[in-house]
Formats: C-alpha cells, sequence, structure tokens
C-alpha cells in the first residue's frame, strides 16, 4: 500500500453524489435519517439485551440507550470529517457493536457494570491505536475465514437471547404465553416479508416497521408502560461514571481481544465504502477509521456507553443509493447526537416489550451469522484445511456458549476468559489458520468480497 491509494480495484458503481459533494439540503436531511433509521434499533439493542441480561431498571437501561445514541453520533462525525490522524474521513455510520454483548454480560453480571466501562476506557485506546499503528503487519493475521467465523459465532450464540425476549423475558410470569409469541412473530413476520417482497425504503426499514407495528399493537393491549417516558426530562447533560469504575484485570485483557476482532470489522466495511468507487482504502483512511473506533469508545466508555464500531447496513445503502456524500452520513451523526441528549428518547425505547423487542433481535442477530457465513462461502476454498478449522472453531466457540459449566474445573478468571464464544471461535480460528499449512484468500486485497453490506451488524 501507498500512502495515497492501496490499489486499484474493477467494480465501482454510478454515484449519485461522490464523497465530497453535498446534496440539496431537505435531500441530505432526508439521506442522513435513512441512515439513522436502519442501524438505530440494532445499535440500541446492545444496551437493551445487555441491561436485561443484567437486571438493571427502566431508568438505568434509558440511560444506557441515551449513551449509545450520543457516542454512536459523535463516533459517526468523527469518521465523516476526522480530527486531525483520527477518523477515516469517509462515509461511515457508527454505533454499538454485537461484539462485545457477551463479555459485557459475563463481566457485568459478575463485577458490576463498572468493570465493564473501565475495561472499555482502557483497552479501545490502547488496543485499537496499536491496531492503527501496526496495521500493515497485523492485518494478514485475519483473513476471510477467521473473520467470518468470528461474525458466525456471533450471530449463533444470540440467538437463544433472541427468543429469550420472545417468549417475555428470562423469569417472566408469562414466559413462553401464546400473547409474547404472537407479538414476537407479528414483529419477526413484517421483519422478513416486506425485507424479501418490498422494495427501496420499505425493505431497507422493515425491521423498524416490523418493531413499530409490534409497539403499537402492544401499547392497544395494555402491555407498555408509559410511565417511565412521561417521567422522563426532555433534555440531558451525560454524566461521566454513571455506574462507576472497578479495576478487573481478566476484563481488560477480554475487552482488549475484542477490540481487535472489533478492528478488524471496522476494515471490512471501509474496504466496502471504497469498493463504490472501485478502489481499496489507503492506509491514512484505514488507520483513521481504526484510531477513531478505538478512541470514541473509550471516550464513550467514561460516560457508560458501549463501544462503536462500523455499521455494515450502512454500507450497504452508500452502494444501494450511490450516495457517498459524507456531508449525509455527517447529518445523521448529527441527528444520532441530538437524540442521544432527549431522555424522553431513550425512555421510549427501552420501554418496548420484551417479546417485540424479541421478534427482531431473533432476525437481527440470525442475519449477523448468515453474512458471516457469506463472508467464508465467497471467500474460503471449502478445502478439507478449512472446512476443519471451520468445524473446531465453531465446535469450541459454540460449545462454551452452551455449556459454560465443562469450564468449571478452571481459574475463574479463566472460565470468563475462555468461555466467551468470540474468543474461543477466534482465538482456534487464529492459531489454527496461522500454523497449520495451507493459505486463506487474503480480505483486505478484494474489497468486493468483503461481508456483504446489507446485512445487520
Amino acid at each position: 500500500m501507498t500512502e495515497e491509494t492501496s490499489g486499484e480495484t474493477s467494480g465501482e458503481i454510478e454515484l449519485s453524489y461522490e464523497l465530497e459533494e453535498k446534496p440539496p439540503l431537505p435531500k441530505s436531511i432526508l439521506l442522513g435519517i435513512q441512515h439513522v433509521s436502519v442501524m438505530i434499533v440494532p445499535s440500541t439493542a446492545v444496551a437493551f439485551i445487555v441491561a436485561g441480561a443484567i437486571g438493571l431498571g427502566t431508568g438505568d437501561t434509558a440511560y444506557l440507550v441515551q449513551m449509545v445514541l450520543l457516542f454512536a453520533g459523535l463516533a459517526t462525525i468523527v469518521q465523516a470529517y476526522g480530527i486531525g490522524p483520527v477518523g477515516a474521513k469517509l462515509p461511515i455510520v457508527m454505533g454499538t457493536s454485537f461484539t462485545f454483548v457477551g463479555a459485557a454480560i459475563a463481566v457485568g453480571g459478575e463485577h458490576g457494570l463498572g468493570a465493564v466501562f473501565a475495561s472499555l476506557a482502557i483497552t479501545g485506546i490502547v488496543v485499537e491505536g496499536i491496531i492503527g499503528w501496526q496495521f500493515d503487519r497485523i492485518k494478514p493475521y485475519f483473513p476471510p475465514l477467521v473473520t467470518g467465523l468470528i461474525v458466525v459465532v456471533i450471530g449463533l450464540y444470540l440467538i437463544p437471547v433472541g427468543m429469550d425476549y420472545s417468549a417475555g423475558g428470562v423469569g417472566a410470569e408469562d414466559y413462553g404465553s401464546m400473547l409474547n409469541l404472537a407479538l414476537a412473530s407479528l414483529v419477526l413476520g413484517i421483519a422478513v416479508l416486506f425485507n424479501l417482497f418490498l422494495k427501496g425504503i420499505w425493505r431497507l426499514l422493515s425491521i423498524i416497521i416490523g418493531i413499530a407495528v409490534g409497539y403499537v399493537v402492544a401499547a392497544a393491549l395494555g402491555i407498555v408502560d408509559f410511565s417511565p417516558i412521561f417521567e422522563a426530562s426532555w433534555f440531558a447533560i451525560p454524566r461521566p461514571g454513571e455506574f462507576g469504575f472497578v479495576i478487573e484485570p481478566i476484563a481488560i485483557i477480554t475487552f482488549g481481544f475484542l477490540f481487535l476482532v472489533s478492528a478488524m470489522e471496522t476494515v471490512g466495511d471501509m474496504a466496502g465504502i471504497t469498493a463504490a468507487e472501485g478502489r481499496n482504502p489507503t492506509r491514512d483512511e484505514f488507520r483513521g477509521g481504526i484510531f477513531a473506533d478505538g478512541i470514541m469508545s473509550s471516550i464513550g466508555a467514561l460516560f457508560s456507553s458501549f463501544p462503536v464500531t462500523s455499521f455494515s447496513q450502512n454500507v450497504g445503502i452508500v452502494n444501494f443509493t450511490g450516495v457517498m456524500s459524507r456531508w449525509v452520513v455527517l447529518i445523521g451523526g448529527i441527528v444520532l447526537a441530538v437524540l442521544g441528549l432527549i431522555p424522553k428518547i431513550g425512555a421510549t425505547v427501552a420501554a418496548t416489550p420484551d417479546p417485540v423487542f424479541g421478534g427482531a433481535v431473533l432476525i437481527m442477530v440470525a442475519m449477523v451469522a448468515a453474512s458471516g457465513m457469506r463472508l467464508i462461502f465467497l471467500n474460503v476454498e471449502m478445502n478439507r484445511r478449512n472446512m476443519v478449522i471451520i468445524a473446531t472453531a465453531i465446535g469450541l466457540g459454540l460449545g462454551v456458549a452452551v455449556r459454560p459449566d465443562a469450564l468449571q474445573g478452571l481459574p475463574q478468571a479463566a472460565q470468563t476468559f475462555f468461555g466467551e464464544a468470540v474468543i474461543m471461535t477466534a482465538l482456534s480460528g487464529l492459531i489454527l489458520n496461522t500454523f497449520v499449512p495451507g493459505e486463506s484468500s487474503p480480505l483486505f486485497d478484494k474489497p468486493e468480497d468483503t461481508e456483504d453490506p446489507t446485512l445487520a451488524d
């Protein structure tokens, strides 16, 4: 790679608006809101899932949602226009990643959210700073075989979470009731049908339309608690250290490894963005994007936001619409940041009934797994070597996820680290792919073959 370009590729699309072009302001606002619409549900889902798993109340959940929106918006602004070397200066929409969900639940449940956010604040800037600095040396170790396995397992091990929400939430008195299953099925059905049989904006907004319909039906049936929304203020300033800070070494190691995974996701999405121009990202774009990933995640953690990363479905919007204008994405980032300063928005999202949310979570996490499968099938030859690596990595990753008690003979710190499905899958896939003879096609030399950007993050 050179400083100016990392290589030309074929496959550019006809762009309606190029990188530095600005559509008329009314159109720019609508295009920016469209970007927000397709990522706001999966982005806030991370806060919702973690809060529900560790038993937070509605008020704390609403605050987490508020911070997720605020720092997704700020990180999007930084990625689009940059601050010095920080930011790719590309139309990249940022949001919270499912990569960190399992570890956040495990660490938060055992040590509290203070340990989660302290670890994130430390590891984000350190790990992704090193990755950005030494990017050329690190990237060969994460070909499509390894990154695809990571994405597959992220989706697969979260499917039980979606099922629990669909049934009414763990511990609910009406868990598995016909009403809960009907609400979840309604949301899931609308999302699937709109996505498969409609086009344009109706397809892009299929999930949020499903949730909206489910929300309205649940409200009509009297199972939505609106009191937290009425009690929430219209404007609030973020509060640093809302859940305190606790230093836990094993949590720092765990999240540090996951930031390595997150960086590779962002690298793939940057390649998907620039593929619209028929090129790979430059070295400065790669490094700036990774720096923004880590630094904004660390700053956000100080205010109780989960880590931010690039959102693949928004890469899909760029390629689908031909609108590559970073001005449009800047507007989307501003909208997200403003929403994050309005607690009523967070309270409204937090009031979503579990089965309504579950129908959407189920399809979102399954689509994550599907996108990882596509990444593998398009880029990896299904020979004996690669199939054994895939089988081993998925077997170990899902094994510790569904049977965590199998590790009870290990020290507690080792149980926390190796009990994470993403870590076990990534480590086994990375080690086997590195030391077993044979090669995988390099992801970063073929951006047109990266993860399908139309799929959920």
